[in-house]
């Protein structure tokens, strides 16, 4: 999964100027937006500045918290829309939306022939074809693409590495085939399948998916003057190269009132689900998965309900802050904070968490608010036991829980990261599972791999072990 390339980057760019221009209170200087980052006889990506301008135009939308397949006006500005989505009481679903104007429609041909191809006299190619899909066509090998299934031998077999894979990005990152052309070519989400685990979101490179931001509604409560409680998550650690102390400072210097580490609630969880597997191993139960990862449960839900009943039902630690945060302060807007498109699903059912945050959106805030991590003064943390704070990494869920139960018959394996091998591999489970705990993250490394960090996962997860470490 790529975490920096020039589609990423333009989205963080759009990010940080839309924050600039609400937190001003100048809604209206989004529809300026476009021609400033493409100006009039400046470089063009795409085809030409306008074009270019119409994906910034729906890539704003987007980020405004619209979904793009509802658009009736294309004349509609901006600025109108800004209007539209202050007037919204809360988040819409679903939360990722496509932009079939910055579509490629990618052909969807596996194997292509290059130039690389040397017309050689063994032509292992076409001798090994199953299906006498390939023939030679002026001293070049060439592929009938209506007789080829896409076994791949004719990749294996040549040579010169000739012959290439070339899939369709999105469709090929999901693990859950939730995305797939229309009748046009140009993709689609179908949301009953839909895991919101975001991989085809970073796996586009034309940026033609997006999910719908809520920085639009989180700054309208700081406006409002309402009582705001962000809930950051473990896998905010190392992503701002500035310690946890300062981290907290800075959210309290945008706006929030309060601030509570989800690495609390997931003390609770580690507990609570270390009590529900001895019930269930006393019970006579195989195993049992851990609940935390939302992407998973719905993965379950969708796809493999013959899992749901091995399922914990212990609550994440998202719901156990949220349930403390509306303890602590009723009339505060709670804020989680995190890496992940799924939560946003998970808190929109989760009446305990009214707004969900991405760490990339956090950092345009910062930039627009001029507000320099590195540089802010420390703020005294809770006490927090580093296996809270492990849960942003794979194996720290089960660290946690084995810590908690103090029992040494916890046999535990891990699924790092969904796909379809790793899918195929949890359905076994039922019949016979390799251990009793099953760790299962939808990202591999865990939420500090999730698909809105901003920092590589591996700079970050070295520095979430130092702070562990102490």
């Amino acid at each position: 999964m790529n975490y920096v390339n020039n589609a990423t980057l333009i989205r963080r760019e759009l990010l940080t100027k839309l924050s600039e221009v609400l937190m001003a209170k100048q809604p209206e200087n989004i529809d300026r937006i476009p021609v400033e980052l493409f100006p009039k006889n400046g470089r063009s990506v795409r085809c030409c500045i306008y074009k270019d301008r119409a994906m910034i135009r729906y890539r704003l939308m987007a980020l405004m918290g619209h979904r793009i397949e509802e658009e009736t006006d294309e004349l509609k500005l901006l600025s109108d829309y800004a209007k539209d989505a202050y007037k919204r009481e809360k988040p819409e679903t679903p939360f990722l939306t496509v932009i079939d104007e910055a579509c490629s429609a990618c052909v969807k041909v596996n194997y292509v022939v290059t130039d690389a191809c040397q017309g050689c006299v063994a032509r292992p190619c076409m001798m090994n074809c199953p299906k006498d899909a390939i023939e030679f066509v002026n001293g070049r090998a060439h592929i009938k693409h209506e007789l080829c299934i896409n076994c791949g031998i004719c990749q294996k077999e040549c040579p010169y590495h000739a012959i290439i894979y070339m899939p369709v990005p999105c469709e090929e990152a999901c693990p859950v085939d939730a995305i797939s052309k229309d009748e046009y070519g140009k993709e689609h989400i179908d949301f009953t399948k839909c895991t919101y685990c975001g991989k085809c979101m970073r796996s586009c490179p034309f940026g033609a998916i997006m999910e719908r931001s809520q920085i639009l509604d989180l700054v309208k409560h700081m406006q409002l003057g309402d009582r705001l409680t962000a809930m950051i998550a473990p896998s905010i650690v190392g992503q701002f190269s500035a310690s946890m102390e300062q981290l907290v400072t800075a959210l309290i210097k945008l706006g929030f009132h309060d601030v509570i580490e989800v690495a609390a609630g997931a003390e609770i969880t580690a507990i609570n689900e270390s009590t529900e597997w001895a019930e269930r191993m006393e019970k006579g139960e195989t195993f049992m998965t851990t609940s935390c990862c939302p992407a998973w449960i719905e993965t379950a839900e969708k796809h493999l309900p013959e899992l749901k009943p091995y399922i914990s039902e212990t609550p994440t630690p998202m719901h156990y802050t949220g349930e403390r945060a509306r303890k602590e302060a009723p009339e505060a807007t709670t804020v989680f904070i995190g890496p992940c498109i799924a939560k946003r699903y998970e808190a929109w059912k989760d009446e305990t968490v009214d707004l969900v945050l991405s760490i990339e959106e956090l950092g345009a805030m910062f930039i627009a608010s001029k507000i320099d991590v590195q540089k802010m003064e420390t703020t005294d943390l809770e006490d927090i036991s580093a296996e809270g704070r492990g849960f942003a990494m794979t194996g720290g869920v089960t660290q946690a829980v084995r810590v908690a139960t103090k029992r040494e018959d916890l046999e535990a394996i891990q699924i790092d990261g969904l796909n379809k091998q790793s899918m195929k591999e949890l359905k076994r489970f039922t019949k016979n599972c390799p251990g009793n705990f099953v760790e299962v993250m939808s990202c591999e490394g865990g939420c500090i791999a999730g698909p809105n960090v901003i920092c590589n996962p591996k700079l970050a997860s070295r520095q979430l072990q130092k702070m562990l470490a102490k």
